[in-house]
């Protein structure tokens, strides 16, 4: 194969199937393998074994084949992977980029649109107060206005003293006992 011809879509496309079926292809043999591996050690005994040592020892040998099987898998996986990285990284980038660029554009058109607005109100509201036309009403404002609240300046627990008695606020002394202290 060209090596040029992989950097195409369609080549890019047949390079990993191949590559992803060749693996596929590789781990079904694995497992097969894997399965007369254990079936044919299980059943062969060796002098001296216990009553499951056959079988341990064909799990244990069957196992490495297993993780060649699951290594294939792997690697066609990342076939597949390849291809889709291709995809979204080479070939659909420049309709990605056109598509933020026509996004940032409009983006900045609302911005524009929207400052042109504000601009505009303040314009007109500025001109209104200088022409000596009314005012518009701000909805928080208008309508009656509540009265002012007043609050005690000392706190309830304290004792309200009148203006013949000078006495002031308690020391921090006075709410414990003096053999506290």
């Amino acid at each position: 194969m060209d090596i040029n011809q992989i950097f195409t879509d369609a080549g890019m496309r047949e390079a990993s199937s191949t590559w992803r079926d060749q693996h596929m292809n590789d781990a079904r043999e694995y497992g097969q393998m894997s399965d007369i591996i254990r079936s044919r050690l299980a059943q062969q005994h060796i002098e001296g074994d216990g009553r499951f040592s056959a079988r341990r020892r064909a799990r244990k040998v069957s196992k490495q084949v297993k993780r060649m099987e699951r290594a294939s898998q792997r690697a066609a996986a990342a076939a597949e992977a390849l291809y889709a990285s291709y995809l979204n990284e080479v070939v659909n980038l420049p309709k990605r980029r056109e598509v933020e660029a026509a996004r940032k554009q409009q983006k900045r058109q609302q911005r524009a649109a929207t400052a042109g607005q504000l601009i505009a109100k303040s314009l007109s509201k500025s001109t209104d107060s200088l022409n000596g036309s009314p005012a518009q009403e701000i909805p928080q404002v208008s309508g009656m206005q509540p009265q002012p609240q007043y609050v005690e300046p000392l706190p309830a627990h304290f004792p309200h003293t009148g203006a013949s008695t000078q006495q002031g606020i308690p020391a921090l002394g006075d709410f414990w006992g003096k053999e506290a202290m």
